[in-house]
């Protein structure tokens, strides 16, 4: 399963609409609170492996309550706080760090409130006004919603859809390319947003198309996983070269690209980690030159995982 679609908690959607309850939960010294700073940051102890939760009581910045669901018959809440610092609010010797570090080191249950606290914090703060008159906005349903005072329009979080997709020639290669904002030698499968009126697999032929210049067969879907930086859910699938395989990159979105064999990928290491670029030439797939590959997604990536699964298949 993909790392941030991990979940163990109930997210009890039938409660949100119940102020009395929320309250109550609110008040209760057994419920546990999640902070997170406004620069994206919650508390974890010291090894960074578990999250660090407060009573109700103990939670007194300012800033939205969330009701996050119930594990165990526990109460989640979290508090998306207005500070960058809530040191004071938590016991010494815990650290403070972001989903990115921490995903691939959490527990279920912790990453899947994490990564809706997030997801949610990251709404809230883009979507303060009324999309159809401008006003000021209202927290509601128990921080799930946001109300207009003015006209009545409810307000939902946003989710904006993206597709990632290994293309594969059935033959023991995969296309891996490079974003301009990345440094030489990151490479990684191709992803791009679903366009208003458009299917997930109509969207992955075309984002293939555009990027790199080839038609694709059997698309496949792989799997799904939240990506709240700030609103995406990333639907991951494999598709299979269609005809030409020459690739003729679209040099607005793509720096480079290449077809790689599967031991050129498993000689990368993760992004962060790879060697420093030198002036070598190019790494050769038989007759073909393909550019340089040092570095591949983390591990809390979908990318990774769709080219950790090709790599252990067999065409």
């Amino acid at each position: 399963m993909p790392i941030l679609a991990r979940s163990a908690h109930d997210r009890i959607a039938h409660r949100r609409g119940d102020p009395d309850w929320f309250a109550a939960a609110w008040n209760d010294p057994d419920s546990r609170v999640l902070l997170i700073t406004r620069a994206g940051t919650a508390p974890v102890g010291a090894g960074g492996r578990e999250l660090r939760f407060v009573s109700p009581s103990e939670a007194g910045a300012d800033g939205v309550r969330v009701l996050l669901g119930t594990a165990g018959g526990t109460q989640y809440l979290a508090l998306l706080a207005d500070a960058d610092d809530l040191a004071g609010s938590v016991p010494a010797g815990v650290e403070w760090r972001g989903l990115r570090e921490l995903a691939t080191e959490l527990t279920d249950l912790d990453v899947g409130l994490l990564t809706t606290v997030v997801a949610l914090q990251a709404w809230h703060r883009s979507h303060r006004h009324c999309p159809r008159c401008g006003a000021v906005t209202e927290v509601t349903k128990s921080g799930w919603t946001r109300t207009c005072p003015a006209d009545g329009s409810e307000h939902f979080p946003r989710t904006d859809p993206a597709v990632i997709v290994l293309v594969h020639d059935g033959a023991g290669r995969c296309v891996l390319a490079r974003g301009p904002q990345w440094p030489a030698g990151r490479m990684s499968v191709l992803a791009g947003f679903v366009e208003a009126g458009e299917s997930a697999e109509a969207a992955v032929a075309r984002e293939v198309r555009e990027e790199v210049g080839i038609e694709v067969r059997d698309v496949s879907y792989v799997a799904s996983q939240p990506h709240p930086f700030p609103a995406s859910l990333m639907l991951g699938y494999t598709a299979r070269v269609a005809g030409d395989p020459r690739l003729r990159i679209d040099a607005d979105e793509i720096v480079e690209a290449g077809w790689y064999t599967r031991e050129q990928v498993r000689r990368a290491t993760d992004w962060g980690a790879e060697p420093a670029p030198a002036a070598d030439p190019p790494v050769t797939a038989g007759r073909e030159a393909v550019p340089a590959l040092r570095g591949l997604p983390g591990a809390m990536s979908i990318a990774r995982q769709l080219i950790n699964a090709w790599l252990a298949a067999t065409d």
